[in-house]
């Protein structure tokens, strides 16, 4: 009996089988190498550099190994390499480059203080509690400014050095192109891959006011590029043979325990809570209350230490 082939993302939305970039460029890779696979879906754990992580049988390969969760298909799991043919090209490592630091810092900054972050809210946050969803959300966002350097007083100067790197990056790849299916050779590569995932999120994800949307539509074969990946390998998947399921934990993957919904337990006769129990559940609701202050707290004391060590870089600078 062969293994099955799993492939964990992060949740389906904005008409996308996966709205997270990096799982996405998993799932495209994937359907160019023609290999079935089950899609699951991880909930939890939003900001676990783990996801997308791939399982065959009892193997299991994660994102934040080697150089992704691509380059693990390839050396690890023994997935077609699309890149052998075209690697040594002379544009390949500049355009790997773009994708990986202009382009992927671009999203990162649209995403998470750009366009206000509602999208990255969704994809990321909204499953959970929403005062933890809202905390979590506001501490990535600060990560991404302070990776920036972005203070009050840089901010519109640091946007648009962000905004022009991400339009010089797709006037490059726009010349790669040209009139061409895909970026090397008119054949599909890993940075094929990537780079859809990138306008697939631009295009579907990030609402019309965008300026990295808008910057992206001034590149019409680039926008068809995307158009025609999303009709011939996200619109064409045919749906998953069995219902997908929803992980809790990215370490569980290893022991194969996954999380299932087809059981459902018979309801027990409803009883009078005693005395001692409605004691224990409020002082719970207490417990509970008293760790989200304290996370604020810790969040809001780290913060302010964050900015007055980017004040005194600059000071210093």
């Amino acid at each position: 009996m062969a293994e099955a082939n799993t492939l964990v993302v992060r949740k389906p939305c904005f008409g996308l089988p996966t709205g997270c970039p990096q799982c996405l460029s998993a799932f495209i890779y994937l359907k160019f190498v023609q290999i079935p696979f089950h899609l699951d879906f991880h909930l939890n754990n939003p900001h676990s550099d783990q996801i997308p992580y791939f399982e065959v049988g009892d193997r299991v390969v994660y994102n934040n190994e080697k150089e992704g969760i691509i380059d693990c298909l390839k050396k690890d799991i023994g997935v077609v390499d699309l890149d052998s043919e075209v690697s040594s090209l002379p544009d390949w490592i500049a355009t790997k480059a773009i994708l990986s630091t202009w382009l992927a810092d671009a999203l990162a900054y649209e995403l998470w203080v750009g366009s206000e972050g509602s999208s990255a809210y969704t994809l990321y946050y909204s499953d959970l509690p929403w005062p933890l969803g809202k905390v979590l959300f506001w501490k990535k966002a600060h990560w991404v400014k302070l990776k920036h350097g972005i203070t009050n007083d840089n901010a519109e100067v640091k946007k648009e050095a962000i905004y022009e790197r991400a339009n010089s990056a797709y006037s490059a790849l726009s010349n790669c192109l040209g009139e061409q299916n895909y970026l090397f050779e008119n054949r599909p590569s890993s940075l094929d891959a990537i780079f859809l995932a990138h306008g697939l999120v631009v295009l579907q994800a990030l609402p019309e006011s965008s300026k990295l949307r808008i910057k992206f539509l001034e590149h019409s074969n680039l926008v068809r590029y995307v158009q025609r990946c999303k009709t011939e390998v996200i619109d064409a998947a045919p749906s998953p043979s069995s219902g997908p399921q929803f992980h809790t934990d990215a370490s569980s993957s290893a022991s194969k325990s996954h999380s299932t919904r087809s059981s459902k337990p018979k309801k027990e006769p409803k009883r009078e809570k005693t005395k001692e129990e409605k004691t224990f559940k409020r002082k719970a609701k207490y417990f509970v209350a008293a760790q989200m202050v304290g996370i604020v707290i810790f969040l809001t004391l780290m913060t302010t230490f964050d900015d007055a060590e980017v004040e005194v870089d600059d000071y210093n600078e």
